[in-house]
C-alpha cells in the first residue's frame, strides 16, 4: 500500500508541474470546465470516497486556496483534521498481541518427544530437570501435553512397555562385565 501510494501522489504532483508551463487562458478554461464538472457531480452524488493519494493532494493544496474557495471546497477544515487525527491514530497503533503464552518452539517439543523416547521411566518432572540443564524452562503440564499429544503415556506406562531387547541392549555392557569376569578376595568369595 506504501509504494502505491507514493506513486499516486508522485503522479500527481507532476501533473499539477506540467500546469505551470500552460498558459494562463488554458488554465482558466480548465479551471472553469473543472468548476461545472464538480458542480454536476455534487448534485448527483451525495458522498464521494477519496482515496489516500486524493486526501494528500487535497490537504497539502487547501492551505494555498483563498479563504473564499475555501468554504465551497468539497474537504473542509475540519475534515483536514479528522483526517490527521486518523493518521496519526494509524501510525502510533500497536499490533494486538493474543492473549495466553507463546506457544512452544517445534524443536523443543521435538526435544521433549526425544527425551521421553529414549528415557522410559522418566517422568515429566525429570525431564524438564533436564531440559532446564540444556537452557530451557518449559513447564511439566506443557511436558505432559507434548507427550499427550504425540502419543506418547506416562512414565510408568512407558517404562512398562520396556521389552527384554531394550533392556538387554541398555544394560549389555553392565550384563557383560558382571558375567565374564571373576575376581577372587582374600576370603575367596
Amino acid at each position: 500500500m506504501g509504494l502505491r501510494l507514493l506513486y499516486l501522489i508522485f503522479r500527481r504532483l507532476l501533473g499539477c508541474l506540467l500546469l505551470l508551463g500552460r498558459s494562463t487562458a488554458a488554465n482558466n478554461a480548465e479551471i472553469l470546465v473543472l468548476r461545472h464538472e464538480v458542480a454536476v457531480l455534487r448534485r448527483q452524488v451525495v458522498r464521494p470516497r477519496l482515496s489516500w493519494a486524493d486526501r494528500a493532494v487535497l490537504s497539502a493544496l487547501a492551505r494555498h486556496l483563498p479563504s473564499a474557495l475555501r468554504r465551497h471546497q468539497l474537504v473542509t477544515p475540519g475534515t483536514l483534521l479528522a483526517w490527521h487525527r486518523r493518521l496519526v491514530r494509524w501510525k502510533w497503533r500497536q499490533t494486538a498481541i493474543g492473549p495466553g503464552r507463546p506457544p512452544l518452539a517445534e524443536e523443543i517439543a521435538a526435544l521433549i518427544q526425544r527425551l521421553a523416547r529414549e528415557n522410559p521411566t522418566w517422568g515429566y518432572v525429570r525431564i524438564q530437570g533436564e531440559l532446564r540443564r540444556l537452557g530451557h524452562r518449559v513447564a511439566a503440564a506443557t511436558i505432559r501435553r507434548v507427550l499427550r499429544r504425540s502419543g506418547l503415556p506416562p512414565a510408568p506406562q512407558r517404562a512398562s512397555q520396556q521389552t527384554w531387547r531394550t533392556f538387554l541392549r541398555a544394560q549389555a555392557h553392565t550384563l557383560l562385565a558382571c558375567d565374564f569376569m571373576h575376581v577372587d578376595t582374600v576370603f575367596l568369595k
